[in-house]
C-alpha cells in the first residue's frame, strides 16, 4: 500500500490546542472572563447537564467534552466536572440521544458550553458526512478518501472524524507523501522528469501521481507510479483506463477524483477504482446539531 498505516486513536495534543485557542478566542486571551456566567452564577452552584443530539448523526470528538471543561475547571480554579459519555466515536446517534452527562460546577459548565459544542459538532459533522459515503459504497470493494481541503488548525481533527465515520485518509499534508499533479509535470518538464526527481531526493517517501487520460496513466505506470489520481473523468473512460492500467500486472492503486457526489458514487465505484477522493467531506459537510442542556 502507499498510503501511510492509519492511526485510529484521537488525536488529543492537537484537540487540546484547538481547544485552548477557541476559549481564548471566547473568552478575550488567556486570564479572560465570561461576565454573564461570573455576574449570574454563584463559585459553589453545582448542576447536571447533558450534551443531547438534536438530529441524527455519528458522533466524532466525545474527548473534547472533557478536555474542554478540564480547561475551563482550571482557568477558573474551579473543582471538576465528571463526564459519563454515553456514546464511542463513530457511533451513529439518533435526536434525542444522550451523547455524555455532566456533573459539577455550573460555571465551568457554562462557560465550556459553546466551544465544546463547536468543536464537536464540526467533528460530528464530517464523521456523519463521510459515513453517509461510506454507506454507499459499502461491499463495493471501493474506500472514501479524504484530501487537504481542511480547515486551518483543525486538519488532525477532521480528519480523524474522516476515520471515525468510516473513510480513509488519504495523506496527512505535503510532508508524508509526494503527489504529482499538473502543474508540477508543467514546471519540472513532463511526468518523467518529475517522477524521477521525487524518487531521487526522497526515495521512501510514497509518490501518488494525477492523470487525465489513460495514455498518462499508463505512461505514470511504466515510469514507476503505483498510485494514480483520475482526475475529472467520465465512467466509461475510468473505466477503460482501469482496464488498462490491470493489464499491465502491476500492483497499482486507482483512485477517482474531482467533482464527485454521492449520486454518482456507487457508479464510479463500478469502474473498479479502489478509492473515491471528496474533498467535501472537510470543506462542505454541515455540523451535526448538538447541544447541552441543564437539568434541574
Amino acid at each position: 500500500m502507499t498510503r501511510p498505516p492509519q492511526d485510529l486513536s484521537f488525536p488529543v495534543a492537537d484537540a487540546r490546542r484547538v481547544v485552548v485557542g477557541a476559549l481564548d478566542e471566547d473568552l478575550g486571551g488567556p486570564d479572560g472572563v465570561d461576565v454573564t456566567t461570573t455576574a449570574t452564577i454563584p463559585e459553589s452552584q453545582l448542576t447536571r447537564a447533558a450534551v443531547v443530539a438534536r438530529e441524527d448523526g455519528v458522533v466524532a470528538g466525545v474527548a473534547v467534552i472533557a478536555l474542554t471543561l478540564d480547561e475551563v475547571a482550571r482557568r477558573l480554579g474551579a473543582g471538576p466536572v465528571e463526564v459519563d459519555v454515553r456514546v464511542a466515536d463513530g457511533d451513529r446517534v439518533a435526536r434525542g440521544d444522550v451523547v455524555a452527562e455532566l456533573s459539577g460546577s455550573t460555571r465551568v459548565t457554562l462557560v465550556a458550553e459553546r466551544t465544546l459544542l463547536n468543536v464537536i459538532s464540526r467533528v460530528s459533522g464530517v464523521a456523519t458526512h463521510t459515513r453517509r459515503w461510506a454507506d454507499v459504497l459499502e461491499g463495493s470493494g471501493a474506500t472514501v478518501l479524504d484530501t487537504r481541503k481542511t480547515t486551518p488548525g483543525l486538519r488532525a481533527l477532521e480528519k480523524f472524524a474522516v476515520r471515525a465515520g468510516g473513510g480513509t485518509n488519504k495523506r496527512m499534508g505535503l510532508h508524508d507523501v509526494a503527489m504529482i499533479k499538473d502543474n508540477h509535470k508543467l514546471a519540472a518538464g513532463g511526468l518523467g522528469a518529475a517522477y524521477a526527481a521525487v524518487r531521487e531526493q526522497f526515495p521512501q517517501v510514497p509518490v501518488q501521481v494525477e492523470v487525465t487520460t489513460t495514455a498518462e496513466a499508463l505512461e505514470s505506470v511504466a515510469a514507476g507510479a503505483r498510485f494514480l489520481l483520475c482526475d475529472n473523468m467520465s465512467t466509461t473512460l475510468l473505466r477503460e483506463t482501469v482496464d488498462a492500467v490491470r493489464a499491465t500486472g502491476e500492483d497499482v492503486e486507482i483512485e477517482a477524483t474531482g467533482g464527485l457526489t454521492l449520486d454518482v458514487a456507487a457508479d464510479y465505484a463500478a469502474t473498479g477504482v479502489d478509492y473515491l477522493s471528496v474533498g467535501a467531506l472537510t470543506h462542505s459537510s454541515p455540523i451535526l446539531d448538538l447541544a447541552l442542556d441543564l437539568r434541574h
